[in-house]
């Protein structure tokens, strides 16, 4: 059943990023832009990360209208990026959250394909999981609906 976050938007936007690539650059410029036009955003920049997502960042996520996935290198070495990145997509589903993906220094159909650089990352992650398939292919599956959707190359921050 959808929750009653649903009516209740706490954020207008979620950025979904991995930080090592884009914190001090594109997301930072990205989090003030949307700051100074008054847009309520949700920016997780923790440095200290376990391996599953916490229960706070799944309610902001389905408490936000729109989700934003910063599609960067190393995106796909994180389990943590790609667990939030199934999460919005459910919420797509199922609250018909907006979806804009980004993609920052890589092209969408090697996040489409998880190859070039960004394959790479993911093949990391995949030596390391290898026998938890069934994650991967979620993984695999939200890549790929994820960068069909129409996005952004290089978006013009002022």
């Amino acid at each position: 059943m959808a929750s009653s976050s649903r009516n209740n938007k706490k954020y207008d936007v979620f950025v979904s990023f991995r930080g090592e690539d884009t914190r001090d650059n594109f997301t930072s410029h990205l989090y003030s832009a949307l700051s100074r036009q008054n847009i309520q955003t949700f920016i997780d920049d923790q440095l200290n990360r376990g391996d599953e997502i916490s229960e706070s960042l799944v309610n902001a996520i389905e408490a936000s209208a729109i989700s934003v996935i910063v599609f960067s290198e190393g995106y796909a070495s994180s389990r943590w990026c790609l667990d939030e990145l199934v999460k919005i997509l459910d919420c797509k589903k199922e609250y018909a959250q907006i979806v804009i993906p980004v993609f920052y220094r890589v092209d969408p159909s090697d996040v489409r394909n998880q190859t070039g650089s960004f394959g790479d990352s993911f093949s990391k992650l995949e030596e390391k999981l290898k026998e938890n398939t069934e994650k991967l292919r979620s993984w695999r599956n939200a890549l790929k609906e994820a960068a069909s959707l129409s996005g952004f190359h290089s978006l013009n921050i002022r």
